[in-house]
């Protein structure tokens, strides 16, 4: 059949158009691909595996020198103090939800090198789309206790004028944008800011989980980037779990990262519990993106040492076991300890002081946030458009009345005049 097919093929093009037609490859619009004459499935199997990416071993010891990227003292020592802030703070604002104080948390156990290592390859003129638990990143850009502690309580204060829910921070001087709370809403909205930024040597990080980029939007986002050639780095989160549904439930591909390729976007894995290889990671992320204004997946594994959030129960569907080891065996901030450690730039003595001056931060800042005064609840209507437009006057004039009527439940000395 093969031979007909050649034959009927040189009768009608000839023997120097059929050479060129058989060594050039097929031309189709629609894919770059090859001839084969073997049929068979392409599966996860026969791709392989994307690797993940890592600097130092579990035991903190750099593994190659070369991919050390020999970071000043100062900032190594700011990575890890960063690191324990965050700790701290979670610990507190966790147990003042616990207590009714505030409505909500989420903590960031686990994840921390993520937000750090990457923070630290970026400047603060580079724009961040956060998910809701990158508040290490904020942390690293000096985004204040107080200014935590003043979100989660909705105080006057609080930059969000008390009208977002718990860790939906937000800071136009830091540029990070208000966390939402639907997943995936930042995804498409982070192309869209960079496709703005192009030429302009900046770029945007858009954080998302893998519960996230099971999300429609995660789809267009990723389209969006490659076709439009946008400078942003989609920097995926992959904890294993999502809110509760783990990851054999939620896809079947190799992660997040193979969707990359198959988007036509440059991309990496890397270990999300070693701050150095995420810092190496994200810095040749947004190289890439400013030279050739394209964008990068990165998927940072990792793994959730807390709960999803207080309004969730992880032992529902893991173990303690499980969670134990790996707090013990690939806790990031502990792999940061002992390499500061063996360079000499820490000690114990060291740790117990600096957790003891931050536990007293966090301490002063929750005491000054929680005597603070609510905003006016005029609040909720103006700010939100450049001119109020008449419904929302009509509303607040609503309001108003029924303020009035009822002032007994609405005591003055409770808000801000």
């Amino acid at each position: 059949m093969a031979n007909k097919c050649a034959r009927l093929l040189r009768g009608s093009l000839g023997n120097r158009q059929l050479y060129r037609y058989l060594s050039e490859g097929p031309s189709f619009p629609g894919a770059r691909t090859t001839w084969t004459e073997k049929l068979e499935f392409v599966t996860k199997d026969t791709v392989g595996a994307i690797p993940a990416y890592r600097v130092m071993d579990r035991k903190g010891a750099i593994i190659d020198p070369r991919e050390n990227p020999n970071l000043p003292a100062e900032t190594l020592l700011k990575m890890y103090k960063d690191m324990r802030m965050l700790n701290t703070m979670d610990k507190i604002l966790y147990e003042s939800q616990r207590q009714g104080r505030i409505s909500f948390y989420m903590t960031n156990y686990g994840e921390e090198a993520m937000h750090i290592g990457s923070a630290a390859a970026l400047t603060t003129a580079d724009v961040v789309f956060g998910q809701y638990r990158e508040a290490g990143v904020l942390v690293w850009r000096g985004f204040t206790p107080q200014q935590f502690v003043d979100q989660c309580y909705g105080n006057i204060d609080d930059l969000g004028k008390g009208r977002q829910m718990p860790v939906h921070y937000g800071s136009r001087e830091l540029n990070f944008i208000t966390i939402s709370s639907p997943l995936g809403t930042q995804m498409p909205q982070a192309v869209g800011a960079a496709y703005a930024l192009k030429g302009t040597g900046r770029v945007v990080i858009c954080y998302y989980g893998d519960g996230a980029a099971s999300e429609g939007d995660a789809h267009a986002a990723f389209n969006f980037a490659a076709t439009l050639e946008c400078p942003v780095i989609m920097f995926c989160r992959n904890n294993g779990y999502a809110i509760s549904t783990p990851i054999k439930d939620q896809y079947r591909g190799d992660g997040i990262a193979a969707r990359g390729p198959a988007y036509g976007v440059h991309t990496l894995r890397v270990d999300g519990n070693d701050v150095l290889a995420v810092y190496n990671a994200t810095k040749m992320a947004k190289d890439y993106c400013i030279e050739h204004q394209k964008p990068v997946v990165v998927e940072a594994m990792a793994y959730r040492l807390g709960h999803h959030s207080t309004s969730d129960d992880s032992t529902a569907y893991r173990s303690k076991d499980e969670v134990d080891k790996w707090a013990t065996t690939d806790n990031p901030a502990t792999k940061l300890k002992i390499y500061l450690m063996k360079k000499g730039l820490w000690t114990e003595e060291d740790e117990k002081v600096f957790l003891k001056k931050a536990r007293w931060e966090v301490l002063q800042a929750f005491s000054a946030g929680e005597k603070k005064l609510k905003p006016k609840w005029t609040e909720c209507f103006r700010d939100v458009y450049k001119e109020m437009p008449s419904h929302i006057r009509k509303q607040m004039n609503e309001m108003e009345e029924h303020v009035k009527r009822y002032k007994e439940h609405y005591p003055v000395d409770q808000h801000a005049q």
